[in-house]
């Protein structure tokens, strides 16, 4: 998995219809501006990385896709740059689903996207060992 750490393969992305029902129905969820964080501990032993990701930026506050494409990238880039150095290595053998839906009015530039991102990890992080622990 070293040489797969910087990618994003179609195994990490989340496409499944009843493991998305599954996570919006009983997952849980935080808000770090401008992302909404849906997750849910995974039971599905087949994944071959930790995380399956979904990304989400809404038609109601985009109408052009060119706007949302541009946004879908940015968040899925400062994921896969920063997946392997501060979310993988803390998830140890938990296997989580994990959305990231972008609630945001204006289209912000990657590296804001990228510290939030690192924001939403610790917090998401902070979250499951709290779960863990109960």
């Amino acid at each position: 998995m070293a040489s797969k750490i910087y990618s994003f393969q179609k195994e990490e992305r989340l496409c499944s219809k009843k493991l998305l029902k599954k996570l919006f129905n009983s997952g849980s969820s935080f808000l770090l501006y401008p992302f909404r964080v849906t997750w849910i501990h995974s039971s599905s032993l087949d994944q071959d990385f930790p995380v399956q990701l979904l990304t989400a930026v809404p038609k109601k506050r985009f109408r052009s896709s060119v706007d949302r494409n541009a946004i879908k990238r940015k968040i899925k880039e400062a994921y896969r740059l920063s997946k392997g150095q501060y979310l993988y290595p803390e998830l140890q053998n938990n296997k989580i689903l994990l959305s990231l839906n972008y609630v945001g009015n204006q289209i912000h530039d990657f590296d804001f996207i990228q510290k939030k991102l690192l924001a939403t990890f610790s917090l998401l992080l902070k979250k499951l060992e709290e779960h863990e622990n109960h």
